[in-house]
């Protein structure tokens, strides 16, 4: 996968580390060249001085041919640029932008912009959409210390009762399923195609990580075990 990340901040650079890391193809730009240095020596990824929303900038970048697009300076004027130059002039087909205001992000999404708040926890929900899962911040209260989270139900979480996805720190508050919604009990059996609201607090994030990827450590073990 190639991806493009506009800005090196805290999130940038995590993100950027992470993805070259794993393997994958990673260009930064960020107009100051001292937020490189986020990046650590042994970065193979590539850098690059200039403004994000700058089209001779993001060619460089390899944007024309990049996977996806991530924006997470700053600023949400820059990210909102960044991102509908990638996505309306590049056909980059995953773009995804920081953006702090609700009301601004929800316009966004309508526009095929996946948008993520300034967050502590920006950094894993980028990955997440990078990697396909269906998760999706909807809201978040206070300073950012409870979301509401959209889920489309993984498979391996079908026909388990709402308690037993349910922990310290996190709710399932609604269910969608063929259409219609509803507030789900504790006895509730989760079925197949179901969108499910979550109500995540700081204690809760962990154990949504976990059921997350529950089904891919059982993979794993199962691997290790064969051989």
């Amino acid at each position: 996968m190639r991806v493009v990340i506009v800005g090196c901040g805290r999130v940038g650079a995590g993100l950027a580390v992470g993805l070259a890391e794993a393997g994958e193809v990673v260009a930064v730009v960020d107009k100051d060249p001292k937020a490189f240095e986020r990046l650590g020596e042994e970065f193979t990824g590539q850098t690059l001085e200039g403004i994000g929303f700058d089209r001779d900038v993001l060619e460089r970048a390899g944007v024309a041919g990049a996977d996806a697009l991530v924006a997470v300076t700053g600023g949400d004027n820059s990210n909102v640029v960044a991102a509908r130059v990638a996505r309306e002039v590049y056909r980059v087909p995953r773009v995804i932008a920081r953006i702090s205001d609700p009301r601004r992000a929800a316009l966004y999404e309508e526009l095929g912009i996946v948008t993520v708040s300034s967050t502590g926890w920006a950094m894993r929900k980028v990955r997440d959409h990078l990697e396909h899962r269906t998760l999706k911040e909807e809201h978040s209260f206070g300073r950012g210390e409870v979301s509401l989270l959209r889920l489309e139900l993984p498979q391996h979480l079908v026909d388990r009762p709402v308690a037993g996805v349910e922990g310290d720190g996190l709710r399932v508050v609604g269910v969608t399923r063929r259409g219609g919604a509803f507030v789900p009990g504790p006895d509730t059996v989760l079925a197949e195609g179901d969108v499910v609201r979550l109500a995540v607090g700081a204690g809760g994030r962990e154990l949504l990580d976990a059921l997350l990827t529950e089904e891919a450590a059982r993979e794993e073990a199962g691997r290790e075990a064969a051989r």
